[in-house]
């Protein structure tokens, strides 16, 4: 597949295991090729990594430009897939034109924009000013890399970001995003005597990203799940053992499951009605979610059930948690503004936490859907914590990075690429914030179903991405 260079790399990352925070082992594997290639690097204590490369003869004093990506990756797989992220590869499939992997996430996010980076970093062929290159940690689970720059790490004029996923758009505005997080200390007791165990499960959901995707209607399982427990708990006593759904907070939860204690002469008539409820949901979603399922069945607990005043107070914190879009953007159609996701709920410690994240490109209205969010768990008895969230990037419409990369795109292709802000979380606001005066874009090859195991690149958007990646690169190399 071409270009060479680039899948040659991205293979190679796919290779090495990179969950969010325990970057460690790609860490090593990109310091070990910097050191067969013989350039030097700088690492800052946060795991951030710099490398710069000379310009090529003739462009010592153009602009010096940055290519910047992430290494870490969300690690999503599917409900019975034996994979484990911190040892295993990404094993890799190709059906047609798209890449994609077996049941877990890809990682071409970022991994994509890493491997371009490596590919122009190794290249002895392209025309280009000084650069430098920025790989960051911690980018999927709050930004943590990005956070912890300081200034004089770089020491560039322009930054291109190859963190975005759609073929034919540039991005010069992302949202900012705020983490909430509504806490319970639970109260538990014995099950009632003549209670039996049923375990219920949300799934065949699609799930996807919770800025990029949030816009789709697709459905929550936690939403879906706190639904069908109050169906239980209304018309049966049901008591709550346990509660668990979705995984990462930037990832529109596709599972969730509880158990619960019914009374015994319940328990089958309970199993035959998922398959009502199951039918109810379909009929309100079944063109975005025709896999949808709602199952029930009997299972081993350990006899414990959480206070009935606190189930009733957490199903109602979860029915009246807002998910979804708050507000579209007035000035870009089809931009989501500000949203809110309900992304996991789980039982640890003694406490039950359901996590949220907001994002907005507006900063007053992320933190007003913050406000929101706190108002619903507060009047439900939970206590709220709230992250130091994320600045989002303003646009530049007349940025020198935006009008190279326009301009090779229209020479390259023949037509106008889209110019937009994405309803997303890209480090471009906190690098921004650090360095003020960089100029910075985002654009990158065609990625559908980021965050969820329904990942996948597409083959020919990487070989116009990587086209067009070296045609701005040549572009601002020789712009006046």
């Amino acid at each position: 597949m071409q270009p060479e260079p680039v899948w040659r790399h991205f293979y190679g990352i796919t290779q090495v295991p990179r969950p969010s925070k325990k970057e460690e082992q790609i860490l090593k594997y990109l310091k070990d090729l910097l050191g067969d290639m013989n350039i030097e690097y700088t690492e800052d204590s946060a795991g951030n990594m710099v490398v710069k490369k000379a310009a090529s003869p003739g462009y010592e004093n153009a602009p010096t430009v940055l290519i910047q990506g992430h290494v870490d990756m969300v690690c999503e797989k599917n409900k019975g897939t034996e994979h484990d992220f911190e040892k295993d590869p990404i094993k890799l499939i190709r059906d047609g034109d798209w890449i994609t992997a077996d049941g877990t996430t890809l990682g071409a996010d970022n991994g994509i924009g890493v491997a371009a980076g490596l590919a122009v970093l190794e290249a002895k062929d392209l025309t280009h000013g000084p650069m430098e290159f920025l790989f960051t940690v911690d980018e999927e689970t709050g930004m943590t890399g990005a956070k912890e720059l300081k200034p004089g790490f770089l020491n560039s004029d322009i930054m291109l970001n190859l963190d975005s996923e759609e073929d034919g758009t540039l991005y010069v505005g992302c949202a900012g995003g705020m983490d909430t997080a509504g806490i319970m200390h639970m109260r538990r007791e014995d099950a009632p005597a003549g209670f039996k165990a049923l375990e219920i499960n949300v799934g065949g959901l699609k799930g996807g990203h919770s800025g990029l995707d949030i816009h789709t209607g697709r459905g929550n399982a936690i939403k879906m799940l706190a639904r069908t427990l109050q169906i239980v708990k209304n018309g049966h006593g049901a008591r709550l053992n346990s509660f668990i759904g979705g995984s990462k907070r930037n990832a529109i939860p596709r599972e969730a499951e509880a158990v619960v204690y019914v009374p015994e002469a319940d328990v089958n008539d309970i199993i035959a009605h998922m398959a009502k409820v199951t039918e109810m949901l379909l009929n309100e979603i079944s063109t975005v979610e025709p896999d949808l399922k709602v199952t029930a069945k009997e299972v081993d607990a350990d006899g414990k059930v959480l206070d009935d005043a606190q189930f009733s107070a957490l199903i109602n914190a979860l029915y009246a948690c807002p998910h979804g879009v708050i507000k579209m953007s007035a000035d870009i159609p089809g931009l989501v503004e500000t949203s809110t996701n309900l992304a996991t709920v789980t039982m640890d410690d003694g406490k039950i936490i359901v996590g949220t994240s907001q994002r907005s490109s507006v900063e007053s209205e992320k933190q007003d859907c913050t406000n929101m969010v706190k108002a619903v768990f507060e009047l439900a008895g939970l206590k709220v914590e709230s992250g130091d969230g994320y600045p989002g990037w303003k646009p530049n419409m007349q940025s020198k990075a935006l009008k190279a990369t326009k301009d090779a795109y229209k020479e390259l292709f023949g037509d106008e690429p889209e110019v937009t802000a994405i309803h997303a979380g890209l480090e471009c606001g906190l690098i921004n914030e650090v360095f003020p005066n960089l100029d910075i874009i985002s654009f990158g090859p065609t990625i559908e179903g980021a965050h969820s195991p329904d990942e996948r690149l597409n083959i020919p958007a990487t070989e116009k991405f990587w086209t067009l990646l070296t045609k701005v690169l040549e572009n601002l190399a020789k712009a006046k």
